[in-house]
């Protein structure tokens, strides 16, 4: 025969149910367990590292087609940043490979942070695409566009194919090898000692004289000329043996 229980020892036991039930969340987690307290600030220290990624993709997007970028957490959390403004530290350094970046915070700027970053850069430069001698002036034929980190590359790598065509080679450059600003020249148009024509024009008149270029130049270059009458004047290469003055 079952056993009825007393109507108050039911009721006590009801009454009890909802202390031990808090009772059983406030106890802490058993041994082997791990627990992820939520952290105030981390929402402000993600959006920052977003905010860095987002500068960096930016600066990093006009040397390739493909930009990876990974921002390192801070060893120390940051505390909240107010009005955060991201900045390189040497704003002529290419944002490629390994970089810095620096985060000024609130509204005079003066708390700095720094955090670290990698950026890889996928696109092409140029290369060789036959033995080059120096003198040769560079045509598209002679170059051909391959794939790389451009991270990896010296600075003067050349990846702008115009940039190239029409320089001259002032050294020789092997097959297969990469193509840098150090290997160019602009071609000498007017060599010292030569005979040139200097044409100088200006608001409602142009003449032309002849005379004798004291420098060599190139396109844009601007030179000293000597005239028959031994005056001395400075000119701007405009062509092979041309020369211009403009008042």
């Amino acid at each position: 025969m079952a056993r009825v229980l007393p109507v108050w020892l039911v009721w006590l036991t009801l009454l009890a149910l909802p202390t031990l039930a808090a009772a059983a969340q406030a106890q802490p987690p058993a041994q082997g367990q791990h627990t992820s307290p939520r952290d105030p600030g981390a929402a402000t220290q993600d959006s920052l590292i977003q905010q860095v990624q987002g500068f960096l993709y930016q600066h990093a997007l006009p040397f390739g087609d493909d930009v990876q970028i990974e921002v390192f957490p801070p060893a120390a959390h940051f505390p909240a940043c107010e009005d955060a403004e991201v900045f390189l530290p040497r704003p002529d350094a290419r944002p490629l490979g390994r970089v810095s970046v620096g985060v000024r915070c609130g509204l005079d700027g003066r708390r700095v942070r720094y955090l670290q970053a990698e950026v890889t850069v996928y696109g092409t430069h140029l290369v060789a695409a036959r033995d080059i001698e120096p003198g040769e002036r560079i045509s598209a034929d002679m170059l051909v566009r391959e794939r790389v980190d451009l991270g990896r590359l010296p600075p003067q790598s050349l990846t702008d194919l115009q940039a190239a065509i029409g320089q001259q080679a002032k050294r020789r450059m092997r097959q297969g090898q990469s193509l840098s600003a150090y290997h160019l020249e602009t071609p000498r148009l007017v060599q010292r000692g030569q005979a040139v024509s200097v044409q100088a024009q200006g608001k409602g008149f142009r003449i032309r004289r002849q005379g004798e270029a004291l420098d060599e130049g190139g396109a844009g270059d601007t030179v000293r000329v000597r005239f028959a009458n031994r005056d001395v004047q400075e000119a701007r290469v405009a062509g092979p043996g041309l020369l211009s003055v403009t008042f």
